[in-house]
């Protein structure tokens, strides 16, 4: 079974690719997972966070966006604690800022999905990249959510990083085309 290029190895990637990578999400509870995630991930590798998973699950309390958004400077000590999770000062501080953002979307557009769906037409986009080398880092969709997410708060959501999120939560298909997962979504 062809799979993308950097979904081969290791087992949890495959696992990962074969499951999640690239499936339209439109449950608010796994895009704030999604996003705090990926946010942990800026300067790491993405197996390091899929292998910080569920630590992250229970550190963060489900990916409850109330309860993180209520973590106190204590809680916030004691995550830094953790080894289960990415030990960095400014990524634990921007999950909780994110939270609180996050909720006041929610408000204002109904959910986050309503919100976050927009910058794709509410609908996937499709590519039809061949190796992972012509695959982008960022787009100008990336780039417009990255702005839109940056004024209203958020932190750790640059071009990169949300371009990684919206593959991450199939906003976009950038499963290569000889992928049997391609055709899933294509």
């Amino acid at each position: 079974m062809k799979r993308c290029e950097w979904a081969r190895a290791p087992e949890l990637n495959i696992v990962y690719h074969d499951e999640e990578w690239g499936v339209p999400s439109h449950d608010d509870t796994h895009l704030f997972e999604m996003l705090i995630l990926e946010g942990a991930q800026a300067g790491l590798s993405w197996t390091t966070i899929l292998k910080k998973r569920q630590s992250y699950r229970e550190a963060y309390e489900g990916f409850d966006p109330e309860r993180v958004a209520r973590f106190s400077q204590k809680k916030c000590e004691l995550l830094l604690k953790n080894p289960g999770i990415v030990r960095n000062r400014l990524k634990v501080a921007a999950s909780v800022q994110n939270a609180k953002a996050f909720l006041d979307i929610q408000e204002s557009h109904g959910s986050f999905s309503e919100f976050i769906w927009e910058f794709v037409d509410a609908k996937p986009l499709v590519n039809k990249w061949r190796s992972l080398k012509e695959i982008p880092v960022q787009t100008t969709e990336s780039q417009a959510m990255s702005r839109e997410l940056k004024k209203r708060g958020f932190k750790f959501v640059g071009p990169t990083i949300c371009y990684a999120f919206m593959q991450a939560v199939g906003m976009v298909n950038d499963h290569e085309i000889g992928c049997f997962r391609y055709k899933a979504f294509g």
